[in-house]
């Protein structure tokens, strides 16, 4: 099977958020639903001692994330309907919309919080890395947005190989990549710091729920 996956440089990131703005438009999203989410994290303080003197341990980064596609996705083991499920040629992960019962299990299981449910329509909502845009030979529209090139988009495989200092997505705010297996590769900034880490928080929370 193919499995397709994304790419993000946190060295090339500036926390622009063009390709969330990107996502919401082309998929003409509510306000309140976002495909594409860019997390704000931060960690640290700047502490002044005795002698006036000023240190600081502060670091500040931004992590761009969608629905990463899972090898193990948890949102399809918990949908009643099979409408949440991985197709066979991609990898990627969407949802049936003729299935769907707007039940909600996948959004309580997804640890990237990637499935919404859009209650005026009855359903799921979630990315689906731009299907129609891939079978055509085109990019997501995420990807092709980025001024930075921050993102990147492709098999696996090939990903790998063209991006050899890629890691798995296993760096804060994100959870621990074991439990699911994303296919989200990632360059991690020199700030970055472990999935787990607890020291720090998402600075811009209503963004991202």
């Amino acid at each position: 099977m193919t499995q397709y996956a994304f790419y993000f440089d946190g060295t090339r990131c500036t926390g622009c958020k063009t390709c969330e703005f990107a996502c919401r438009d082309y998929n003409d999203l509510q306000v309140g639903t976002t495909y594409r989410r860019v997390y704000e994290y931060e960690q640290g303080e700047t502490v002044r001692d005795n002698a006036g003197c000023f240190t600081t341990s502060c670091v500040n980064y931004s992590v761009s994330v969608a629905c990463n596609h899972c090898t193990d996705p948890a949102c399809t083991k918990v949908c009643p309907t099979g409408a949440m499920h991985k197709d066979p040629d991609t990898g990627l992960v969407s949802v049936d919309t003729n299935k769907c019962i707007g039940c909600g299990y996948c959004h309580m299981a997804c640890p990237y919080n990637a499935p919404k449910v859009d209650r005026e329509k009855g359903h799921s909502v979630k990315c689906d890395g731009c299907k129609d845009r891939v079978l055509a030979g085109e990019d997501p529209v995420c990807v092709e947005a980025c001024p930075a090139r921050a993102l990147a988009f492709g098999t696996r495989e090939d990903l790998m190989k063209k991006y050899p200092d890629a890691q798995m997505a296993d760096i804060a705010p994100l959870p621990e990549a074991k439990y699911t297996s994303p296919n989200l590769l990632i360059k991690p900034s020199a700030d970055a710091k472990p999935a787990g880490t607890i020291d720090g928080i998402v600075a811009n929370p209503l963004e991202v729920q």
